[in-house]
């Protein structure tokens, strides 16, 4: 590419960061959307105060949850004091002050709250991943077939960060130049245990643990950065390789406590590297993305690109790609993506479900994309659990159009 085309891409590119951030700050399109909040556990609640920080947008009118005391501590944070508790979903929609549902439950109940939602006619935020079958994606796919008025948003929220749109702009423009390798991790040094006060509640409580409830590990965090690679290469993985076993925490869980999926894209000539463990946290959450003229390293919040030695020869700077001078780069040669850090993914995610459902418009993760990483993630596990090679069927229709 032309030193000028470069810099000019760059400027054009900035500017549409520069236009996003001024339309984030316009006021708010109509009256606060009336939600209900099905699933009131770590991810509900904090869900909660984030969108308590947002009441021009978000009335919380109503939640739910089958353990009592979930459902008093998130009645203790809803800031509206006819605040309606519900111990059953299914009487929450029948609440006719709602008119958004929020679903954060256990995976294997993302389906059948999902349709009940979707066939009341709401709006519905739905939790990731999607669904916990390959079925229960494709059934909900056609259960929003000609629903044109009515919004379904997945939370891969990583789909909604500054960040990662200025990262997938980088991609498009074909700055990484020609890209083969992904490496992901989100690593943990914990159990992933939660209290049972009772022990008849330890598989509602530690429903991660089961295979019966849940995808594991590839589910609950890989999912994140295997839906970006769908969405920025407008594509999927088409052949699946996995291992994993309960390496560490020896205390009657079925999922995996340490996973490494591997994912082909033969169309792009790109292998994608994810992995998990819970028995070490030094890494984190790692996301690098790996072109022939340079690479990005990605945290939640915050990127470095790191060209390659051929780029710095032909260009002498990468200014064009952030605007920004050597004076600023770190030491390890790179230079930031964006100036400071962004905020939470979740919070950005909100703000846009806010604005396409007041314009009855398709989210960035909807229903199509989110049943590409549904199945993608389900293809994953059968590999991990049956140690065998799992391939896309193409008979898995999910085309929006």
């Amino acid at each position: 590419m032309e030193r000028k085309t470069f810099l000019k891409n760059s400027a054009l590119l900035a500017a549409g960061l520069f236009i996003d951030n001024k339309l984030s700050a316009m006021p708010t399109l109509a009256a606060p959307l009336k939600v209900g909040i099905v699933g009131c556990g770590d991810r509900g609640t904090g869900i909660m105060h984030i969108i308590n920080g947002m009441t021009d947008m978000f009335q919380i009118t109503a939640v739910c949850d089958v353990l009592d005391f979930r459902l008093a501590a998130a009645q203790k944070l809803g800031k509206s004091a006819s605040l309606k508790a519900y111990t059953d979903y299914r009487k929450l929609l029948d609440d006719k002050e709602v008119d958004t549902v929020i679903v954060a439950v256990p995976l294997h109940m993302h389906y059948p709250v999902a349709a009940a939602v979707i066939n009341s006619g709401r709006h519905l935020y739905l939790e990731k991943t999607m669904t916990y079958t390959i079925d229960q994606a494709l059934d909900l796919v056609k259960l929003m077939h000609n629903r044109n008025t009515q919004v379904l948003q997945v939370g891969h929220q990583y789909r909604y960060s500054p960040l990662y749109y200025r990262v997938k702009e980088m991609i498009n423009k074909g700055y990484l130049g020609k890209i083969t390798q992904i490496d992901c991790r989100w690593d943990r040094n914990g159990s992933w245990r939660r209290p049972v006060p009772d022990s008849s509640l330890e598989r509602v409580i530690n429903w991660r643990m089961y295979k019966e409830y849940s995808g594991g590990l590839v589910a609950e965090l890989l999912s994140h950065q295997i839906d970006f690679i769908n969405w920025v290469f407008d594509t999927h993985p088409q052949e699946f390789f996995a291992t994993g076993g309960i390496d560490y925490f020896k205390d009657g869980r079925e999922t995996y406590d340490n996973v490494q999926v591997m994912l082909r894209y033969p169309e792009l000539g790109m292998i994608g590297n994810f992995g998990a463990t819970c028995g070490n946290a030094h890494d984190g959450y790692l996301f690098k993305i790996k072109g022939t003229l340079g690479t990005v390293s990605l945290l939640t919040d915050q990127g470095i690109f790191y060209p390659e030695k051929k780029l710095l020869d032909e260009k002498g700077t990468v200014d064009g790609v952030t605007g920004a001078t050597r004076i600023v780069w770190n030491k390890g040669g790179g230079t930031p993506i964006l100036p400071e850090p962004t905020r939470d993914g979740t919070w950005y995610a909100f703000k846009d479900f806010y604005t396409k459902v007041q314009n009855r418009q398709l989210p960035d993760s909807n229903v199509f994309t989110g049943a590409r990483t549904a199945i993608s993630v389900h293809l994953a596990n059968q590999a991990l659990y049956s140690n065998k090679i799992t391939a896309w069927d193409k008979s898995y229709k999910i085309d929006s159009k």
